[in-house]
């Protein structure tokens, strides 16, 4: 047999040694399954922190325990409490599923019989209506589900974070150590991962409290029904993109006219559309551009598959591993392909630094 024909011994050893890697972090996936939101979390929080830690630890000449601890506390009161306190109202607010849905479905009713009345055109039928009370439904209960489990996740994301933060510098080691990838797509990949994970970590829920609190005065100022309810329901709904909180305060907004409220329904929506409009677009362009600049598609991809992985700690998830699946295949080019990316394809603001990770 022609010797330059053969399979080359190295490529064997590497295709063998790669599938036995394969296996075994399938394995590990698979069973440990449930602990993969808290690694995202402790990651996230690692990464949020990392600049304090170093200087509590090497500049201030903290204990390595006692700064895991003060930036764990202070995570937990800054990041997870606000995050914790929106999830809590609507789970509480919600938790009468019966009750929740007789409302629900009253409010729809409301607003479809008021807007027949004026237009004298049936915008949703009697089918279309049944299967919206029944996909509001399904959708709740899964998010509500999917959230109980938060506290789990919370507990278990600190146990990870304490030995992150307690020796950093072993942990950077061990993760630069391990990936098989040039240097400079490393550099590329922690620099990319830290703007996103600031973006999401606390962009995003800035973002969203900013608008719920701003609505929230709004709710309260026009006499709208369960303001504090329509806060939460707000702040979790800035996080969608082109429909956002509208899809919140609009059916509102038509539910109160067509109780007769009409003028401080106008009133509301009017408000709405300006101020709570203003806040949004004067935090997007001014916090969310400085961290980093996120697709709007993959936000919804993200925070559609996120929230069907993780439950309600999807909405931050969801979007970094959209992010991080497009930055694996510019690195795989980069990788292995000896052709320079033509500018249309390169990824915004991934520009390598000379800060290394380590």
């Amino acid at each position: 047999m022609d010797k330059d024909k053969q399979i080359s011994s190295v490529a064997i050893k590497q295709v063998f040694l790669l599938a036995i890697i394969l296996i075994l972090a399938g394995l590990i996936c698979f069973n440990l399954g449930l602990f993969v939101p808290s690694v995202l979390g402790a990651i996230t929080i690692y990464v949020v922190c990392r600049k304090y830690n170093f200087y509590l630890q090497e500049e201030k000449k903290w204990k390595p325990s006692l700064a895991a601890f003060a930036l764990m506390f202070a995570s937990l009161i800054v990041l997870i409490l606000p995050i914790y306190f929106i999830a809590d109202l609507i789970i509480d607010k919600l938790g009468n599923a019966q009750a929740y849905m007789e409302k629900f479905n009253i409010f729809l009713d409301k607003i479809h019989d008021y807007i027949y009345s004026k237009v004298n055109f049936d915008i949703l039928s009697p089918e279309n209506m049944s299967k919206l009370k029944n996909s509001v439904g399904k959708i709740s209960t899964s998010a509500l589900s999917g959230t109980f489990n938060t506290l789990t996740v919370v507990i278990s994301m600190y146990f990870i974070l304490y030995f992150m933060l307690e020796k950093p510098r072993l942990f950077e080691k061990i993760l630069t150590s391990s990936a098989p990838l040039k240097r400079a797509n490393i550099s590329l990949i922690g620099d990319k991962m830290r703007k996103l994970i600031m973006a999401n970590a606390i962009g995003i829920p800035v973002v969203a409290i900013g608008q719920g609190i701003v609505a929230l005065i709004g709710y309260l100022i026009f006499g709208a029904p369960g303001p504090v309810l329509l806060f939460a329901l707000t702040a979790a709904a800035s996080v969608i993109p082109v429909v956002g909180t509208a899809i919140i305060y609009v059916p509102v907004c038509i539910f109160m006219i067509a109780e007769g409220n009409t003028a401080q329904g106008l009133g509301l929506a009017a408000y709405c559309l300006i101020v709570v409009g203003l806040t949004d677009n004067l935090l997007r362009f001014t916090l969310l551009k400085k961290l980093e600049n996120i697709h709007p598609l993959n936000t919804v991809f993200g925070i559609i598959m996120g929230m069907n992985l993780f439950g309600f700690m999807g909405l931050i998830f969801g979007p970094i591993l959209i992010s991080l699946t497009l930055l694996l295949i510019q690195v795989y080019r980069n990788e292995f392909s000896d052709e320079n990316a033509p500018p249309d394809l390169e990824l915004p603001n991934q520009g390598i630094t000379e800060e290394k990770i380590i």
